[in-house]
């Protein structure tokens, strides 16, 4: 099928869903008002609850979902053939991952910005919200563990980031304390800020790639403390250092304009892409179904729901939307712009990843080294392309696709797409693993904060006082992510901890989502409106995702992986608790108003120019 028709019928599809089921949402379901009390105003604390323009919001709350979700899913996806990721990523993120994203940043924009675990005591029940919280306990802490890991990943393979990825926060400082103290347009200094940071992305390509020094592996008789001094292991340290800080700095000092300027970037980056995708034109090299994939690949049903999250549904989302969006939106009717209209741009990102996986990775496989990039090639000595090229990066084991094969292959993919338009091939990696790891980065301080409301919710209702306290909870939320980071993962080595837990991340993350659909189905009944069109994406996010889990359950007891098996068995009893709380209270819940919010705390008044960001 011809490339550029797949990205104009697929961008047209997800702009007409915006303007009519979105709209739709907006109107006949959720009826938003813009004279309703938003709690950015009433709460307004000038540090979590911020009142902030629409399009600032947007951009934290894009770049929060997506992260690297929307690249490593549909990168991995494509195993199977890229028409059922293309299918999955269409339907999903229009009728299923958007209506999730929306219902949740409305549900917590109507109850003072809680999060949903929170909302579901009050719409379901004590217990519920306590297991709720344990799930996004456990879901949260399996995100921040691997995400340090993937973007320490990227820094140690793509040098060429690393500049410009810290750069990026002493610009979105300087933005953040801008626009604090005017009103005025951002026009102006969202320029000066792009153009500083692709400055910086040149000159780390070009004259600055930072590599750390490597100590060696135990294979050349190196202790295990020896190689805990591993550019992993260091810059996972420092990542997770640099989380704590964002986490319990005021959001419009760092998370904000940090997440607006990578959502600036990302467009840059998107244009380039669809530039290049005209321009060159590339073929569909991948099979559209692989219909003979190898021996250790799980089966696509279920396991396709699991591994295309972000960019068709992700539970990860609803913690974002009840999490900290829900607190910065300033009137209701930016909800559908912020909720149903970023997981269609999300949707369309993954799109072009599909695309750039399976059409660009045909133009050319390639190793680099800073500015030096060495084409692989066949058998007969020539560059390898077409069907070969992906056959050499999709064609091996299911065990042999690692997080850094896979992101690579976007990289690759899309970088050969934008040189197609004149831009240097090694400037157009530098591009894209830029934004890769920006987006690493803003999922990791996003996921930080959002694990710190989840600790202080759970110490007020357990009742543990320190754990309330901000600064103890984000404490907690960082050292136990970095212990389960740092420890040695699979073959032993330092700072791979996470990805003993990755197996976890897929199936748990999507029964979050389904158990997000259940607040939102409460929230409606109790207000009495329908709730039919979240039947089918609700039943499909709470079936798919345990029949994944129990056959991984199965997989793990046979294999004596004792932890996964654990873990999983937990997770899998909490969902069906939940489940089992909302079935005995549905009749009753029916048209019956939920307990009324406690009165609002009295709080001094915000001074102009204090806290108000509009």
């Amino acid at each position: 099928m011809d490339t550029l028709a797949v990205a104009v019928l697929s961008f047209v599809g997800f702009i007409v869903a915006y303007n009519t089921y979105g709209r739709w949402l907006s109107k006949k379901i959720f009826q938003l008002d813009d004279s309703a009390p938003m709690p950015s105003e009433q709460l307004n604390d000038g540090v979590d609850f911020v009142p902030t323009r629409r399009s600032i919001v947007f951009g934290h709350h894009f770049t929060s979902i997506a992260g690297t979700g929307p690249i490593v899913g549909p990168a991995i996806a494509v195993f199977w053939g890229w028409l059922p990721a293309l299918l999955w990523v269409l339907v999903g993120s229009i009728f299923i991952g958007a209506v999730h994203d929306f219902g949740s940043l409305v549900v917590s924009m109507r109850n003072r910005g809680q999060t949903l675990g929170e909302v579901a005591g009050r719409m379901i029940s004590r217990r519920a919200r306590i297991l709720f919280l344990v799930v996004l306990f456990f879901a949260l802490t399996v995100v921040l563990a691997i995400f340090g890991l993937v973007i320490a990943s990227i820094f140690a393979s793509y040098p060429q980031s690393v500049f410009s990825v810290w750069v990026a926060m002493p610009l979105a400082v300087a933005m953040g304390f801008w626009m604090r103290r005017t009103q005025g347009s951002i026009a102006i200094p969202s320029i000066v800020a792009l153009v500083l940071l692709y400055a910086a992305v040149a000159i780390g390509v070009y004259w600055w790639p930072i590599t750390l020094p490597s100590p060696g592996t135990a294979a050349e008789g190196l202790s295990y403390w020896q190689q805990m001094a591993s550019p992993l292991v260091i810059w996972t340290a420092v990542l997770f250092v640099y989380c704590f800080i964002a986490s319990v700095l005021p959001v419009w000092t760092l998370l904000q304009p940090r997440d607006y300027i990578n959502s600036l970037q990302l467009y840059v980056a998107l244009a380039l892409i669809v530039a290049g995708l005209i321009v060159a034109h590339p073929v569909l090299v991948a099979p559209a179904w692989n219909a003979s994939p190898p021996a250790d690949a799980p089966p696509m049903l279920p396991f396709l729901f699991i591994t295309i999250a972000c960019g068709a549904i992700s539970g990860f989302h609803c913690l974002v939307s009840s999490g900290t969006s829900s607190k910065q939106i300033k009137r209701e009717s930016d909800a559908q712009t912020i909720g149903y209209g970023a997981m269609m741009l999300e949707g369309a990102l993954a799109v072009l990843v599909i695309l750039a996986c399976c059409a660009g990775v045909g133009m050319g496989i390639f190793t680099t080294q800073g500015t030096v990039i060495t084409p692989i090639t066949g058998a007969d000595g020539a560059p390898m392309l077409g069907a070969e090229a992906w056959q050499y990066t999709y064609g091996g084991a299911w065990v042999s696709m690692n997080l850094a094969s896979l992101v690579g292959a976007f990289v690759e993919g899309a970088s050969n797409m934008i040189a197609a338009i004149g831009v240097p091939l090694p400037l157009a990696i530098g591009i894209i693993s830029v934004m890769v790891a920006c987006f690493a980065a803003t999922t990791l301080d996003s996921a930080t904060r959002l694990q710190r409301y989840v600790l202080q919710e759970l110490g007020a209702d357990l009742k543990i006082p320190g754990l309330t306290n901000k600064f103890v909870a984000t404490g907690v939320a960082v050292g136990t992510a970095a212990v389960i980071a740092l420890v040695p993962g699979p073959g032993g080595t330092p700072g791979t901890g996470g990805l003993l837990l990755w197996p976890l991340f897929g199936a748990t993350n999507q029964l979050l989502a389904g158990l997000a659909f259940m607040v939102i189905a409460f929230y409606l009944i109790r207000h009495s409106r329908p709730v039919w069109f979240l039947v089918v994406p609700a039943a499909l996010m709470l079936v798919m995702p345990a029949w994944a889990l129990i056959l991984s359950i199965q997989t793990w007891y046979a294999e004596g992986s004792w932890l996964l098996f654990g873990v999983g068995v937990v997770i899998q009893c909490l969902q069906v608790w939940i489940i089992v709380e909302g079935a005995l209270m549905w009749r009753k819940a029916y048209g019956v108003l939920p307990e009324p919010l406690p009165p609002l705390p009295i709080r001094a008044t915000v001074t102009p120019g204090g806290s108000s960001i509009s």
